[in-house]
């Protein structure tokens, strides 16, 4: 893969779990040009991937109408899935891609890193990283996914493995947190699966023991399987939890008042006083709450340079939610007004 991509000049997505099989930040990757990349692609290599609800099922606005695909896959059931494949290479991805490797010695092809395609996507790329760099330093509190997720970015060992579960927290950290090798991220993947979070961070610390593992959970995911904790601390697993707190389901939840009835909480929402780091101590792991972004960052170190479990409790604002997107439904707003309470 890295071949093909390097000696072709083409640009390159990664779906979420394929993150790392080249680095975040390899100048090719359009990543930061998401939206732009498959709504204007003429011609897109699926190599492995699959047009599914991930990839919007190759279909419009997301897609280019009649946009020609090139399919790479080991399955002749996934052929022509959602969007009939213009041409199909059916057979094992890393052997199809090094024949077409070897091909190419003689070929010679590369795009031009010139062309008016090259320009659109970089100068994208360029506008929204200036645009999520001013989100990521922001310094209004409570704190954002935004500057609560970069903050544990600025911390992360190259080759850890990062496991991500939650809504907002899940889809935000995956455009915060670069992967640089292959098979060194996990998440819900294809099926959306929740409660996996603490599982797949046990799993990967216990076959990879020498290697940091980063679990950064949202706290309704959490509730799904918190009382791995026992297991983590049992097995003494160093990993380190990072749960970004904006007490409630999905979208948050309004401001609430400390001594306000418990009935003004909406079903979706959590209590916004909850300690998840107390019950990491109650295991005999070590507990942080953390309301800043320098707060997130020093206990991401100590956390880091330790051989015991560590949990950090990140604050962040219950309005929370994700810059505006190009297409207006992936951007859900609160309705901000105070609510009649029960």
């Amino acid at each position: 893969m890295k071949a093909f991509i390097e000696e072709t000049k083409l640009p390159f997505l990664l779906t979420p779990m394929a993150k790392g099989t080249l680095p975040d930040d390899h100048p090719q990757c359009v990543g930061s040009a998401r939206s732009l990349a498959l709504k204007d692609a003429d011609v897109i290599v699926l190599a492995s991937a699959r047009l599914n609800w991930i990839l919007h099922f190759g279909l419009p606005p997301r897609f280019r109408k009649g946009v020609k695909i090139i399919q790479i896959e080991n399955d002749p059931k996934e052929f022509h899935q959602n969007v009939k494949s213009e041409v199909i290479l059916y057979g094992d991805c890393k052997n199809i891609l090094a024949q077409l490797n070897e091909k190419n010695k003689s070929v010679k092809y590369a795009y031009d890193s010139g062309t008016e395609w090259w320009g659109k996507l970089n100068k994208k790329v360029s506008d929204n990283k200036k645009v999520s760099e001013e989100m990521y330093n922001d310094k209004t509190l409570p704190m954002s996914y935004y500057n609560s997720i970069y903050a544990v970015q600025k911390t992360l060992p190259k080759d850890c493995f990062i496991v991500s579960e939650g809504s907002n927290t899940m889809d935000i950290g995956r455009t915060i947190l670069d992967n640089y090798l292959p098979k060194h991220r996990l998440d819900a993947g294809t099926f959306g699966t929740m409660g996996v979070g603490l599982a797949f961070a046990i799993a990967a610390q216990a076959v990879y023991p020498k290697k940091r593992v980063v679990l950064v959970i949202g706290d309704s995911a959490f509730g799904f399987s918190g009382m791995e904790l026992e297991t983590m601390t049992r097995y003494h697993l160093p990993i380190t939890i990072v749960i970004i707190n904006n007490n409630g389901i999905f979208t948050g939840i309004e401001q609430i008042e400390k001594d306000d009835s418990p009935l003004s909480i909406p079903i979706t929402g959590l209590n916004p006083e909850s300690k998840y780091e107390m019950m990491a101590e109650a295991f005999g792991g070590v507990g942080h709450s953390a309301k800043t972004p320098e707060e997130v960052e020093s206990a991401m170190k100590l956390s880091l340079a330790d051989d015991k479990l560590h949990l950090i409790n990140v604050a962040i604002d219950p309005y929370g939610s994700k810059k505006p997107q190009e297409f207006a439904w992936l951007t859900k707003e609160e309705d901000k007004k105070p609510k009649a309470k029960m």
